[in-house]
């Protein structure tokens, strides 16, 4: 048991090795250099709040930042809805299963490079939607959002939306599937209608899920660089600019290190002002 015990950690020493200097290491090193006056290379000189001030004094990281918001929002709860309609529409026995479930997590196979040209493709006023539906004979038919400032942040919905919903759809089916069917043979006898059934009694069941479905998406979120690059460009403008391309852009474009690095801790200090109420709740559940 020794020998065996002494292989394994062997074997997953290396991983624990690189995970702790490149993810761990990263962030403590990020986290410092937004407290330096580092600009194209990194300067020790301790510097103080500087950089957070220039940051948030910054337009374009204030359009970024409440895009993260507006988008996160509308991705999450857009995606459990749609994903959690398809997966209860499957679960009822619906004639070509295994074709709509094909069809519904083929979006997930591809990036979201692939994803943004393509709704950048659909979407364009001159060859997208509204080109089509004004060659049916609508001639003032108008679907530019993607043009708009005000509403182009929401055309990154409409893809993620697309992208993601399928694998909530996976995740909650088989949560579906793992339902006593005990439970609805006692509810039909009850005569309680299906949807208070799925409303009152499975959802709550599912609960574990819809928060792994949350912390995907939010992971998603954050992570939604490419999405962003490939369909909008940020633009018009810095209208649809989400804090991970602001990031990208500062450390690489303008090579301003510190305020990339001041950038990326308020990004990761907001994903843990998000989660920390869950795990509040839940460690007081369990009385710890």
């Amino acid at each position: 048991m020794r020998i065996s015990g002494l292989a394994a950690r062997l074997v997953l020493s290396p991983t624990v090795l690189v995970t702790v200097v490149c993810f761990y290491g990263c962030a403590v090193w990020t986290a410092y250099i937004s407290f330096t006056k580092s600009s194209f290379i990194p300067n020790y000189t301790f510097n103080g709040l500087a950089q957070y001030e220039r940051l948030f004094a910054t337009p374009r990281w204030g359009v970024a930042y409440t895009n993260m918001f507006i988008f996160g929002v509308l991705l999450v709860v857009g995606a459990l809805a749609v994903g959690l309609l398809l997966a209860i529409m499957i679960d009822r026995n619906v004639r070509g299963e295994g074709f709509f479930r094909t069809v519904m997590l083929y979006p997930l196979s591809m990036s979201f490079i692939v994803t943004g040209l393509a709704w950048q493709w659909v979407l364009s006023p001159s060859i997208g939607v509204q080109h089509f539906v004004r060659d049916l004979g609508f001639p003032n038919f108008t679907f530019d959002w993607i043009a708009q400032q005000d509403r182009a942040i929401y055309t990154l919905v409409f893809a993620g939306v697309w992208h993601q919903a399928g694998l909530i759809m996976a995740i909650m089916l088989a949560g579906l599937r793992g339902v006593d069917r005990d439970i609805w043979r006692a509810t039909k006898v009850e005569g309680i209608p299906t949807w208070r059934v799925y409303l009152g009694i499975v959802l709550p069941m599912l609960r574990p899920l819809v928060v792994t479905c949350v912390v995907l998406l939010s992971v998603a979120v954050v992570k939604s660089y490419d999405l962003v690059v490939a369909m909008t460009g940020g633009g018009p403008g810095f209208a649809s600019d989400l804090p991970g391309k602001f990031v990208v852009d500062f450390s690489f474009e303008r090579a301003n290190i510190g305020q990339a690095s001041a950038a990326a801790v308020v990004m990761l200090g907001s994903v843990f002002a998000a989660l920390a109420p869950y795990f509040y709740v839940e460690l007081r559940k369990r009385g710890q």
